[in-house]
């Protein structure tokens, strides 16, 4: 799942972007509004985590943009602020918001609400295939080469043109060459031996 983080603190956005790593998410940090909407314009979230005291704008303002385009697609809107009168949650839900959470928090609860959000969304599915002792989340799906790169590196990371091709060599090792298929011109699929 890929994320992006609008917070200006960078104590903070570093240890949320840290936190969310580790937790295995996909995360572009943008550290302004403007960094935000060319971040937007280039690569397409499931989930924006949302200061809304930055420096170039409110946050609430970039909500509501949000909330007018992505008609088509759903993208699940976190806010994250100090601002914790309940007229400023009720504000900003109603413009769109799908979750508030008041600074300072805990990163745990963090990562919890994010998997709530996921849930809700629809990005989230239980364990459905066990290969060996691996447990496989995504059945019946067979990512391109576009969507496993974007899945398992941040916007902006340098890729070298087979580090994918490397990491599926290295996967097949570990697990046994006849449970990963290529899938020409697509990509890999998982193979299901029960």
């Amino acid at each position: 799942m890929r994320m992006l983080l609008i917070e200006d603190d960078r104590p903070l956005g570093s240890a949320i972007r840290e936190q969310l790593v580790v937790d295995g998410y996909a995360i572009d940090w943008a550290k302004d509004l403007a960094e935000a909407r060319h971040y937007a314009s280039v690569a397409d979230y499931e989930i924006i985590l949302l200061d809304v005291l930055l420096p170039d704008g409110n946050g609430i303002d970039y909500l509501q943009e949000i909330s007018k385009r992505a008609v088509s697609r759903r993208v699940m809107i976190m806010i994250m602020t100090c601002r914790d009168q309940t007229s400023q949650k009720v504000e900003a839900l109603d413009a769109g918001a799908d979750d508030y959470m008041v600074k300072p928090f805990d990163l745990d609860e963090l990562s919890a609400r994010i998997r709530a959000l996921a849930r809700r969304r629809g990005g989230y599915m239980p364990p459905t295939c066990k290969l060996a002792p691996l447990t496989i989340d995504a059945a019946e799906r067979s990512p391109n080469w576009t969507d496993i790169e974007e899945a398992l590196y941040c916007f902006g990371s340098e890729i070298e043109s087979n580090t994918v091709e490397v990491d599926i060599r290295r996967l097949r090792k570990k697990i046994g060459r006849g449970l990963i298929l290529t899938e020409r011109g697509l990509g890999y699929r998982l193979v299901d031996t029960w």
